[in-house]
């Protein structure tokens, strides 16, 4: 079992690498051919991703992820995810694909199975805890049915019945959590600094997206621009999350009574942290398109803007990050900065404008509007916790 003071240990961050490498094949799936429909697809097979990594952060909270059996049961999720990771961009890809959509969700019922024999032994004399494991393998195995059919029918079944697999693993998880109470956040610190690394790491993909934008043109003016631009969303990001928030909703993670805590956990960390990870995955996208246009058109002037699918990735990703971080900080620590949920809308609002903009010139104004987040609050106290 893990103590109170347990840290994030090494092993916990190879398996992040492998979630994070995952993540690299989604964005590859959506930039191959960006329309909103890939948008939505590449947003399914993350979530899909997101509830495996979180039920495995739950699992190493609960008893070290580096020794015995529970090693061995993560090396093992390690692998399917590996798999389904590689093959995820031709998830979609028509009947001669068919295969493709199988393997990922063969690969995904090894990782459900895994976590809930590896979570049952965990468990150990913990009743409570085992009825809610137990109660969570009838709506888990619906989701994993509706996972196989998906991939067996392909095409639009298969975008219905993977949604709705993530409808109920999540919905069936709130309610029963709710009823039950048998998980335990036994280390506030391991809890908070597991999620935060795991963003920080969804970051560099933002940084990635530069050099796989640029291509062999990184060397050109203008692209160097573009990049740079890049970079300065990713600190401001960051700035964000780990200036600003992450301090006080741990810290009101620690103090909170041990029912409290696992209310936190399961609603501040495991389900606001996704908005503001699909946040950075669909801001990687809407760089990478930006550098590749740039690098394409060599000009800000007679550079043709971004298409909707690109404008909405840019722009919606920035907005669903600074949503999913104001739920966050709000769920943890019960307090919330009006600010950001301005600057949120303000770049929803400007999407039709932005049409009108040469790519560069749409990724400097949503840097520029994330600036002037971070310096109003950089002067401004948010409250203690």
């Amino acid at each position: 079992m893990t103590e109170e003071s347990d840290r994030v240990t090494v092993f916990e961050i190879f398996f992040d690498l492998v979630f994070v490498f995952a993540i690299t094949r989604v964005i590859s799936f959506m930039t191959h051919s960006l329309t909103f429909l890939t948008l939505t697809r590449g947003l399914i097979l993350l979530l899909l991703l997101w509830w495996s990594w979180c039920a495995y952060a739950w699992l190493g909270n609960q008893v070290r992820a580096d020794q015995g059996l529970i090693q061995v049961g993560m090396l093992v999720a390690m692998a399917a995810l590996f798999v389904a990771g590689l093959v995820m961009p031709d998830a979609w890809g028509g009947r001669k694909s068919l295969d493709a959509s199988l393997i990922v969700a063969i690969t995904f019922a090894v990782v459900r199975v895994v976590y809930i024999l590896s979570y049952l032994y965990a468990a150990g004399d913990d009743r409570r805890l085992r009825i809610q494991l137990l109660l969570e393998t009838i709506p888990q195995s619906l989701a994993l049915v509706a996972i196989i059919v998906g991939a067996v029918l392909g095409g639009t079944a298969l975008t219905a019945l993977w949604a709705g697999a993530f409808v109920i693993d999540f919905g069936s998880g709130r309610i029963i959590s709710t009823f039950i109470k048998g998980y335990q956040l036994r280390s506030p610190p391991h809890f908070a600094e597991r999620h935060g690394l795991v963003l920080i790491i969804a970051l560099g993909e933002s940084l990635i997206s530069v050099g796989v934008g640029a291509g062999s043109s990184i060397t050109k003016g203008i692209v160097l621009v573009a990049a740079g631009i890049g970079f300065a969303i990713a600190v401001c990001l960051y700035w964000l999350y780990f200036a600003n928030v992450q301090e006080f909703a741990s810290r009101a993670l620690e103090k909170a009574s041990e029912v409290r805590r696992a209310q936190i956990g399961r609603d501040a960390y495991t389900f606001a942290h996704f908005p503001m990870i699909a946040g950075i995955l669909y801001m990687a996208v809407g760089i990478e398109e930006v550098v590749a246009h740039v690098a394409r058109g060599g000009s800000t002037i007679s550079g043709a803007p971004l298409n909707w699918a690109a404008l909405i990735a840019l722009f919606g990703g920035a907005a669903l990050y600074l949503v999913g971080r104001m739920a966050f900080f709000l769920i943890a620590a019960k307090s919330s900065a009006p600010a950001q949920l301005v600057v949120a809308v303000t770049l929803l609002l400007v999407i039709p404008a932005a049409r009108h903009l040469p790519a560069l010139a749409a990724l400097g104004l949503v840097c520029a509007l994330l600036i002037c987040l971070v310096g109003y609050e950089k002067v401004r106290v948010l409250p203690e916790v």
